[in-house]
């Protein structure tokens, strides 16, 4: 079997470069990597990817012994039909590894072509560490390196105006681009550098909010052979992807207009107002999860497939979206809706294995973010408690109980969640199981909710009918 470079395939890496890209993991290549190839190929967009290592660690070896070529197979259920692609990957041109190649990676700061920037080093990525100097090679974070490279960029380019870069971090905290930017001024204060860079940072580079949004399940290890028999070369690289993706971008208008994505059929959305695709995500996406966990383990149910695919709970899980949580939505009917019906697809995917148990991690914040809005504003609009939504609290409140029949459940919470949950069942059992006075104890809990549940009226009632519900089954 042949292995995968730009010898045994025949592409030559002769596309200008005019991304920087900081890391090359598999979302990213599944993500931003694969979207830039479908701009090459379907415009004359003709980009050409720099990767960068953000992290000392490791050395991306395999991406440099493939000279940037991997694939990605995209296996998933789109409009309830099974879908199945695979494509080599091909606009990732050069790897440089800033803490072995520091002069290196400053001098791609030297090339006309590059215009775009995009990152994605984990919700930890973008932050100031006043331990990072100027003189460091390199400083540790992300921020820091990337004020070196604008600097070098702006020296060698004289501050011209031309030369500025479109940023597009896809970390996933909300106002990422506006969050790069203030880093970056805050490392050229520390620094002390000139006025004029700051100045040129501030007008002549673009930093767009950005909101991304695609399950990359990775290495397909369980069916390798069978993979590299299709592709029909050794890549280390493969990278599994589901159908469903968004790149949703906050930016001036001429981030559009230098990104063709309106030539493709790709879900890529420019918007002045991000904020009603973050809530759409979470409450939706993010709230469907939160809810089904603790239904579905405490059915005897292990993966957000198999829960959602169960006639009782799946059942359970559409009622709460369709009927709860959408309503709740200032959004229009048919793009919720089809977002919805998306999800649910992407939960049925048989390619991906999600447990349950490991995204219950934190399930009290979680709760409080994604779910507990939809609640709320359901109960002040109809003046009525959403029975599905409700529920899902009882479940969670009884998952906190940490068994599962006669099985310990794995919980995994702040130290205080923990055992402010465990005291409180240890009373109940002790005090001839008086739900009322756990539930009450827990929804005026404001460290969990923000405020006191226990206010609402009638609430306090249903949680306890729902959670004898709940143990009755269990």
């Amino acid at each position: 079997m042949k292995q995968l470079n730009r010898t045994t395939t025949g592409l030559a890496a002769d596309k200008p470069l005019k991304v920087l890209q900081f890391g090359g993991g598999n979302f990213l290549r599944a993500f931003t990597d694969w979207m830039i190839d479908e701009l090459n190929t379907v415009t004359d967009f003709n980009a050409g990817v720099v990767i960068a290592k953000p992290t000392e660690r490791e050395d991306y070896t395999a991406l440099r012994q493939q000279e940037g070529l991997f694939h990605v197979l995209t296996n998933g259920i789109k409009d309830g039909e099974l879908v199945s692609e695979t494509q080599l990957i091909s606009c990732v041109q050069k790897v440089v590894h800033p803490y072995l190649e520091w002069d290196v990676f400053l001098q791609t700061a030297t090339l006309p072509t590059i215009r775009f920037v995009v990152s994605n080093t984990t919700e930890a990525g973008i932050q100031v560490d006043k331990k990072d100097k100027q003189s460091d090679s390199p400083p540790k974070e992300f921020p820091a390196k990337l004020t070196h490279w604008l600097y070098r960029r702006w020296q060698h380019f004289g501050g011209s105006p031309e030369r500025g870069c479109i940023h597009l971090p896809c970390e996933l905290i909300e106002q990422n681009g506006e969050a790069l930017k203030q880093c970056l001024l805050t490392y050229s204060d520390l620094w002390e550098l000139e006025e004029g860079f700051k100045e040129w940072i501030v007008q002549h580079n673009h930093f767009c909010n950005t909101l991304v949004d695609r399950i990359v399940p990775g290495f397909p290890k369980n069916r390798i052979n069978t993979v590299y028999q299709e592709i029909g070369y050794h890549d280390d690289l493969v990278v599994d992807a589901e159908p469903y993706h968004i790149w949703v971008i906050q930016g001036p208008a001429i981030v559009q207009r230098e990104l063709p994505f309106d030539q493709t059929p790709l879900n890529v959305v420019f918007t002045d107002d991000l904020a009603p695709y973050r809530q759409l995500k979470v409450r939706i996406l993010n709230g469907a999860h939160t809810t089904i966990v603790p239904v579905g383990y405490l059915a005897g149910i292990d993966t957000v497939r198999e829960a959602v695919e169960d006639d009782t709970v799946g059942s359970f899980l559409q009622k709460a979206l369709f009927e709860e949580i959408l309503p709740t939505l200032d959004f229009p009917t048919t793009q919720k809706e089809k977002y919805a019906k998306d999800v649910l697809d992407r939960f049925k995917n048989p390619f991906i294995r999600h447990q349950l148990i490991s995204i219950s991690l934190n399930s009290t914040s979680k709760f409080k973010t994604r779910v507990l809005p939809s609640l709320l504003t359901y109960h002040q609009q109809t003046g009525e408690l959403p029975d599905h939504l409700v529920s899902a609290l009882a479940h969670l409140i009884c998952f906190y109980q940490g068994k599962r029949g006669t099985k310990i459940i794995p919980l995994k919470d702040s130290e205080f969640a923990l055992s402010f949950f465990k005291k409180v069942w240890d009373e109940w059992k002790n005090s001839g199981k008086d739900t009322k006075t756990l539930v009450q104890k827990v929804l005026a809990e404001t460290s969990f909710w923000g405020n006191d549940l226990s206010e609402i009226s009638g609430l306090t009632e249903r949680l306890v009918e729902e959670i004898s519900l709940v143990k009755s089954k269990m």
